[in-house]
């Protein structure tokens, strides 16, 4: 515990948590929700297309959208990183906080997988799609779901920020 305080006591973490600047904690939580929004929103549209909801569109030039997806990852490994050394103390004790990245990891294999198995069958839009590839989009929204579920509840559930040994229930 020692060593997580420590962390936060870091002069770049102290100016995060005390600044009033919109540059210090407003734009990495801003950053934050923006490479989410990137990641598991580009990845919902690629899973509900795998799922038929637009039969007449094809699928494989939605494969473009990696390297959107890809940024996103980026942004919030970077704003996610320092935002969790900055309160350390209280999100590195959070159960809750094992199940977020439990989820966010789960999403970027899928989306890994996903990449290697459905856009590169070379039937991929020429035939119905395989219970398999619907399956993996399901779990891709599972995880993308579960991971925004988890991180908003960090807030409100688990030991409060800056608060000696107050937990919210």
């Amino acid at each position: 515990m020692d060593f997580l305080t420590r962390l936060e006591n870091l002069p770049f973490c102290v100016w995060l948590h005390e600044s009033s600047s919109i540059w210090a904690f407003p734009m990495f939580l801003f950053m934050h929700t923006l490479g989410m929004s990137m990641i598991a929103g580009v990845s919902a549209v690629i899973d509900i297309a795998l799922l038929g909801f637009w039969p007449k569109m094809p699928v494989r030039p939605l494969e473009q959208l990696y390297p959107l997806m890809w940024g996103g990852f980026w942004i919030n490994a970077i704003t996610g990183t320092v935002l969790t050394i900055a309160d350390a103390s209280t999100r590195l004790i959070n159960p809750i906080f094992y199940i977020k990245m439990i989820f966010v990891f789960g999403g970027v294999a899928l989306l890994v997988v996903i990449r290697r198995n459905v856009f590169r069958n070379p039937e991929l839009d020429l035939a119905p799609l395989s219970g398999r590839a619907k399956g993996l989009a399901w779990a891709s929204l599972a995880c993308w779901l579960g991971a925004i579920t988890a991180g908003r509840l960090l807030a409100y559930l688990g030991p409060v920020s800056g608060v000696g040994n107050l937990t919210n229930h």
